[in-house]
């Protein structure tokens, strides 16, 4: 109270000190545009730093308040002496005054009619960077996991380095042993000096075995080197040239809808928090159908599209199990094929969370830095959710790196597709009736769902329809049925005889229908914009239906690529420039909400929306997005799928 009262009468003087001018200029004031949405008064966080009194230097903290229905956050400066409590206290009976004005004044009447203020938290943001024991073993993890393929690439180097200047010729002729009895090490490392010649001319045979025990051993040791270097894992990332066995149109399908997503994010996180015209950008993309690629309409459906994806390549990397092992499925087979599919997808993905815990627990805090600060937490108390791939059961508030949703659902999905080839296997009739029932089911809960707890029929603009995400969005019940589709496609695709498509009038009428559909499915979401009060059945059944559907255009998509009636769209799907940026693509999907959550976090004012601004801001997160996903790829990622048990 004592600094306080001490920075108050310093302001007030006739020439008021310089460090009190500071915290008073560092306080958030009201701004121009209240209407469109310009409600937050971050104030600044760094200039209330700078302030250094005798006794006190300023400290930055952001009261939250509630006004009517109405919530935003004041920044303000007071004395490093106060806690977060006192703080509340000061503000509560009005210590900051100027010039008999308070310092953190409400709206006023013209905008909102109840004036009397009411403080929801408060929060103190300090300049000191003080990492718990967590942060700090995270940050070490994910350094190594970096360095260890760093080391493994200079190891590499060394040794074909030292093996390309010293050629020694082979001893396989002294020792009487076959060449291949020396492993896959270099043969450099296998040759003996001349006192282990003359031990191994005494007895050959003996010594051959422990030459070759011991090159198994280097040998086995080389191999794990080497899968963690960049020579191996860096290799075949940009190239353009695709497998003859795969469904060319899938790399420019996934590589669109990424794009999609990373779009949508960038809009998506900054409007919720960031913007200091919300309210003016609501109006701008909510009803109109150029911003669909934005945020607005249906948006993610791009998301439906990676699960008909999911499903469909599950089939194929089943199959190839399956054909492998001489046409049996087998439980061990079942259990081999998801453990493929968890290591393919966990490294990387705990990586992330390791990242965020560490990485946002050591960078100085900003005015919107309590955007991040929930993501850390949640992760700090939940990142065994993540592990077990059960993170999409959880409410959003509670997730811990929330797009990382889709892995969860994904897997267990992905645990579906042996039941349905089993069963197609045994009888196609019986597959089709249980692919049918899953079907429905989802489709029906997503339609109950929506009707009695009235859900939008897209992605809210505002976090204000919380059951959307706590009961619908990322639950496995509601987004089965792209990845239904997808299994059928994969089995179809799999095991039909020739063509399916004989006449061009057929491949017309399907695009027609297709491009039909999807721009109904669009336009419907502008119809049932509104979100009624009551149980609606038109919101219901587009609830229900509108995914599953836009994957079966998808899917007709693929199918009719792949049986050669694609036109020039699959000429442009199946273009070689989409194949490196498709091996990257998991890593580019990781990376890029950390980088987009880190720069709005880091902002010390709001961020005001135009379509020119957020342009530029999403040509600066895809450029860095690319970078850093193709760095994740060959330093995180591609080492776990390399690597491999050896056998002796």
């Amino acid at each position: 109270m004592q600094d306080t009262t001490k920075f108050v009468l310093d302001l007030n003087k006739a020439k008021p000190s310089e460090y009190a001018v500071l915290m008073y200029d560092a306080f958030g004031k009201i701004g121009s545009d209240f209407t469109g949405g310009n409600i937050n008064r971050p104030g600044s966080a760094r200039e209330c730093l700078l302030a250094q009194a005798h006794n006190f230097s300023g400290q930055y903290c952001q009261v939250i308040l509630k006004q009517e229905q109405t919530k935003y956050f004041v920044g303000i400066c007071v004395p490093d002496s106060c806690s977060e409590a006192e703080v509340q206290t000061l503000v509560v009976y009005e210590a900051f005054h100027y010039k008999n004005k308070s310092l953190v004044p409400p709206y006023p009447s013209m905008f909102l009619l109840d004036s009397m203020q009411g403080i929801y938290m408060i929060q103190c943001l300090s300049e000191n960077v003080s990492p718990d024991s967590s942060a700090i073993i995270c940050l070490f993890m994910c350094c190594l996991l970096i360095a260890v393929p760093l080391a493994a690439t200079i190891y590499i180097a060394v040794i074909k380095w030292k093996h390309e200047k010293e050629a020694f010729p082979s001893d396989a002729s002294r020792l009487h042993c076959s060449p291949n009895d020396y492993g896959t090490l270099l043969k450099d490392e296998a040759h003996k000096n001349e006192e282990d010649h003359s031990k191994v001319r005494g007895n050959p045979k003996a010594e051959c075995s422990d030459v070759k025990e011991e090159n198994s051993k280097k040998s086995y040791l080389y191999n794990v080197l080497q899968a963690f270097s960049l020579q191996k894992c860096a290799a075949g990332v940009w190239t353009t040239e695709s497998a003859s066995e795969n469904y060319s149109s899938l790399n420019g399908i996934r590589i669109l809808s990424l794009l999609w997503i990373i779009s949508g994010h960038t809009i998506q996180l900054s409007a919720w928090n960031n913007l200091d015209n919300e309210k003016r950008w609501k109006e701008t993309v909510e009803n109109n159908p150029l911003y669909i690629f934005a945020y607005s309409g249906p948006v993610y459906l791009a998301v439906d599209t990676f699960l008909l994806v999911g499903g469909l390549l599950s089939v194929k990397s089943l199959f190839s199990f399956i054909q492998k092992a001489d046409d049996k499925i087998s439980m061990w087979l079942v259990v081999n094929y998801l453990f493929k599919r968890f290591k393919r997808i966990q490294p990387l993905h705990l990586y992330t969370v390791c990242l965020v815990i560490g990485l946002f627990s050591v960078i100085p805090k900003g005015s919107f830095w309590f955007i991040v600060e929930s993501g850390i937490e949640n992760c700090k108390r939940y990142w065994w959710s993540n592990v077990l791939l059960i993170n999409n059961l959880f409410t959003t508030a509670d997730m811990c790196t929330p797009w990382t949703w889709y892995l969860s659902v994904d897997f267990q999905f992905y645990i579906s597709t042996p039941l349905l080839v089993l069963l197609y296997r045994r009888n196609k009739y019986a597959m089709i009736a249980v692919a049918s029932i899953f079907l429905l089911i989802s489709c029906l809960i997503s339609a109950l769902l929506t009707a009695f707890l009235q859900l939008p029929v897209h992605q809210p603009t505002t976090l204000a329809y919380e059951t959307y995400f706590q009961y619908y969005y990322n639950k496995p019940y509601a987004r089965y049925g792209p990845y239904v589709v997808g299994i059928i496609l994969g089995i179809f695709m799999k095991t039909k005889n020739g063509h399916i498509l004989e006449h061009r009038w057929q491949a017309a009428l399907g695009w027609i229908t297709t491009f039909t559909v999807m721009a109904l499915l669009v336009g419907m979401a502008y119809i049932l914009q509104e979100v009624p009060q009551y149980p609606s059945v038109a919101h219901a059944v587009y609830q229900g239906l509108h995914r599953t559907v836009w994957a079966a255009a998808v899917a007709w998509i693929i199918l009719a690529c792949e049986e050669g009636y694609g036109g020039f769209i699959n000429t442009f799907l199946s273009l070689n420039i989409w194949i490196p940026f498709s091996n990257i693509s998991f890593a580019c999907y990781m990376i890029h909400p950390v980088l987009i959550i880190l720069y709005n976090g880091k902002q010390e004012t709001s961020i005001h929306y135009t379509d020119m601004n957020f342009f530029y801001l999403f040509m600066g997160n895809l450029a860095l997005t690319v970078i850093l996903g193709y760095a994740l790829t060959v330093l995180i990622e591609k080492p776990y799928l390399f690597l491999k048990i050896c056998k002796r």
